[in-house]
């Protein structure tokens, strides 16, 4: 069978998958890679396995990308079998090709990959609740728990410098002062608002290079939808998406996830009142969080955490804004101020976030020493 999609025949011939093949489902979860669900008859019963195109415009080099994939799922693998859990349902597992490698390369040029598919998961796109908001920060923490002895330094940046906040408020200033498509004067609030706040994006970098923050592995898309939930217990069970799993700081992973999770509103939100940060939603992540990862995190750690939120907000805003003065070049947009919107709605929570800091501070240190 030869869809638009992709030649069955072909991947079949390259795989030793069990069963009859019989169809397929195209699964939207993702922005990246294009996936499908494939559909065998295996003895009587239903068995799927994941297909992914990965995406090279994104990622350029597949060996070097798979080679992260490969490295940090077996590890995750045999951190669960070791733990009396079960891997088929708590990670994720790289088929290899009939001639043994990650991936397979068709006769068009394009990547595949195949991984498992768990079965009786549910995602959510996003939280309507805190605890749906502690689930998803305990599932996080203990990926973040599991990986806390690999040796980050051997993972290879798959997208170099992806939160970089140094490299990414440079970005900016160039954006600025080229003023390539003549928008900065009519952004000149925005642009100030990130000026003021230079000094931040430096902190957590800073802090490494001392040696108080620790280089981890980080999986750099921490949104709810990339947590698989039990359908029976609930309980988060397994985070996926791992294409930009690299070297960073276990901060990267919490700011970000609350950036997303603590919104009230969203991502280009034009009504800014709309625009708050949930505290019930921290506090409720952040017990989740730090009741599977505490342990294996240091004391700076777990103080910058409310730091990590207002940093992350401010550098996706930050993106948004150089992407505007840029033209429009990186982000898929809808409407003509798409990234504006975007941007604005960003540094509106940051504002958020900056008032509402030190009960951030308070609560963090409170429920961490409740935890201990």
């Amino acid at each position: 069978m030869i869809t638009n999609l992709f030649d069955i025949e072909e991947i079949k011939a390259n795989y030793k998958f069990k069963g009859e093949y019989y169809d397929f489902k195209t699964l939207n979860q993702g922005h990246i890679n294009n996936t499908y669900l494939l559909l065998f008859d295996y003895d009587g019963t239903e068995k799927c396995y994941i297909l992914q195109q990965i995406n090279t415009a994104v990622f350029k080099d597949p060996d070097v990308l798979m080679k992260n994939y490969v490295d940090v799922t077996e590890f995750v693998r045999n951190k669960v079998i070791q733990a009396g859990g079960n891997p088929k349902r708590e990670s994720i597992k790289v088929y290899k090709t009939v001639d043994g490698k990650p991936y397979y390369l068709d006769k068009n040029g394009r990547y595949w990959r195949v991984i498992n598919y768990i079965i009786n998961t549910v995602s959510y796109d996003f939280p309507d609740n805190p605890d749906i908001c502690r689930r998803t920060g305990k599932t996080f923490g203990n990926f973040q728990k599991l990986l806390a002895d690999y040796p980050a330094e051997t993972l290879a940046e798959t997208i170099p410098n992806f939160h970089n906040t140094v490299s990414r408020y440079a970005d900016f200033e160039a954006a600025v002062k080229a003023d390539k498509v003549g928008r900065a004067a009519s952004v000149q609030k925005e642009i100030e608002f990130v000026i003021n706040r230079k000094k931040d994006c430096s902190v957590l970098l800073d802090l490494m290079e001392k040696g108080e923050l620790p280089v981890r592995v980080t999986h750099n898309d921490t949104k709810l939808n990339n947590v698989l939930f039990d359908k029976k217990t609930g309980e988060g069970i397994c985070v996926v998406d791992l294409d930009t799993v690299m070297p960073g700081l276990s901060l990267y992973d919490f700011g970000d996830s609350l950036r997303f999770a603590g919104n009230t509103a969203d991502e280009d939100e034009k009504d800014l009142s709309k625009v708050k940060f949930n505290m019930d939603f921290y506090r409720a992540y952040t017990e989740g969080y730090l009741s599977a990862a505490g342990d294996s995190l240091n004391e700076t750690e777990v103080y910058y955490l409310p730091f990590s939120c207002k940093l992350m907000t401010l550098e996706c805003g930050i993106r948004f804004l150089t992407d505007y003065l840029n033209g429009d070049v990186y982000f898929r947009i809808s409407r003509p101020e798409h990234n504006l919107d975007r941007c604005r709605t960003q540094l509106k929570l940051v504002e958020e976030i900056e008032n509402l800091y030190l009960e951030m501070l308070a609560a963090t240190q409170s429920i961490y020493t409740n935890l201990k």
